[in-house]
């Protein structure tokens, strides 16, 4: 049986692995990857050889992300953010401790770019103790979300070490985890690993699809390990032009993420990270998916389209426009388009 380290290291991670891809030009692809590195496992790599075009532009550079002048080297501010090494402390309550540089697939649309996999990105011991102090002399912090890189890609071992120390924090009550591994290598998710995670309640994970072909067998046996192990589930999307940036692959997306028990939690605009303006699409584009999600599906399939604001100025959720007036009376329009009205002002019984 393979298991999934073996996976990781047959990865492709050089041009002359892509040999029998003829339309790709080798020379751009060495060029993009020494700058931001490539990596894709043999079970992401199988996908994009079904899926074709909208997986392959997730993993495999593109020219024009070393071309791309517009963009922001740190979108969300975080080094600013960061009162130690890869700890963001952006919003009063609750921080992003990032514990792993590594990913399994290494998203051409990286936020963290600029150091995810590599030399740039360093995480050690040190870095997590330093990490680890800053939230026991800073109690207004109730809510930790470790990150990465992958934060399932360190060993059982070395996860649970983490995770134990941050349990141990009498004013840390919630524990988040940012993972794309239920879809990029979701044989990381062993049975194993699900019963070590479940003695930290309470313990969420938010992990990462973009299309519905990323919906396998094998995510789908990742996800209802951890569902089983009591870990509520989310997913933030990222609308990405030429992957997902049409309603009826984000429809199919988001009712198939319930049918493996995970809530659609956010669809991103994304982020304004240099490298990544070719995958942007306009919030035009994002609030007419989001009118034709509302009331044609199921609430727990709708997201909340939202950006991460440039500075580290915080997400800012995008909703379509439905009011129309607010006086005495809402007048407001349905999902359907249809006009309707609610009144605005205490019931007479209530007037003093």
């Amino acid at each position: 049986m393979t298991t999934w380290r073996k996976l990781l290291k047959e990865s492709i991670i050089s041009a002359d692995q892509l040999a029998d891809f003829p339309a790709l030009n080798s020379r751009e692809i060495t060029e993009v990857s020494s700058v931001y590195p490539m990596r894709i496992n043999p079970y992401y790599m199988g996908l994009i050889r079904k899926a074709g075009a909208p997986l392959r532009r997730q993993a495999i550079p593109d020219i024009r992300e070393i071309e791309d002048t517009e963009g922001l080297v740190d979108p969300l501010d975080e080094e600013n953010l960061s009162p130690v090494p890869n700890l963001v402390h952006k919003y009063p309550d609750r921080v992003l401790f990032l514990v792993s540089g590594q990913c399994a697939m290494y998203c051409r649309f990286c936020t963290r770019k600029r150091k995810v996999g590599r030399p740039e990105m360093v995480i050690n011991d040190s870095t997590v103790q330093a990490g680890l102090d800053y939230l026991r002399k800073t109690p207004q912090v109730r809510e930790v979300l470790l990150s990465g890189g992958d934060p399932l890609l360190l060993s059982d071992e070395r996860l649970e070490k983490i995770l134990k120390a941050v349990r141990d924090i009498k004013s840390v009550e919630v524990i988040r985890i940012g993972t794309r591994v239920p879809c990029t290598l979701p044989m990381r998710v062993t049975a194993r690993l699900a019963n070590m995670l479940k003695k930290y309640h309470p313990l969420y994970i938010n992990t990462h699809f973009n299309h519905p072909a990323e919906i396998t067998a094998e995510a789908q046996l990742a996800c209802a390990r951890l569902a089983d192990a009591g870990i509520p589930l989310g997913c933030q999307t990222v609308l990405l032009r030429g992957v997902n940036d049409r309603i009826e692959v984000i429809r199919d997306l988001m009712c198939k993420l319930l049918q493996i028990r995970v809530k659609p939690y956010y669809l991103f605009q994304t982020d304004l990270t240099r490298g990544t303006g070719h995958f942007r699409t306009t919030i035009d584009a994002g609030l007419e998916i989001m009118r034709n999600l509302i009331g044609h599906v199921s609430g727990m399939a709708v997201p909340t389209y939202a950006l991460d604001a440039p500075g580290g100025k915080g997400k800012i959720p995008l909703t379509p426009d439905y009011l129309k007036s607010v006086g005495n009376t809402l007048e407001f329009l349905n999902y359907r388009g249809l006009p309707c009205s609610y009144p605005n002002s205490e019931p007479a019984d209530k007037k003093t």
